[in-house]
């Protein structure tokens, strides 16, 4: 996948993990974008070990909509995880 192409998806994922996430994350553009390229790092990783059982570095897939859920759902665990490192708590 080129890098328009994660930058595309992370913005989009990292758009829709904000949205879906109670309260306020706060951060721009670049912020939602780098947010949405993190769970897709997670998210891939992830569902890569849930299928063969072994962590491989991430090779680059196509666009599609199984890959933005997988991305959407590591920037949920991204923020998540951001939350706790920060001490706040959803409101």
């Amino acid at each position: 996948m080129s890098i328009i192409a994660w930058m595309i998806l992370g913005l989009f994922a990292g758009a829709i993990a904000k949205a879906i996430y109670p309260g306020r994350q706060g951060g721009g553009f670049i912020a939602t974008m780098l947010l949405g390229i993190v769970g897709a790092v997670i998210g891939g990783t992830f569902v890569r070990f849930l299928e063969t059982g072994t962590f491989r570095l991430i090779s680059p897939t196509r666009l599609s909509i199984a890959s933005l859920i997988y991305a959407v759902l590591g920037a949920l665990i991204a923020i998540f995880f951001m939350s706790l490192a920060n001490g706040r708590r959803a409101t």
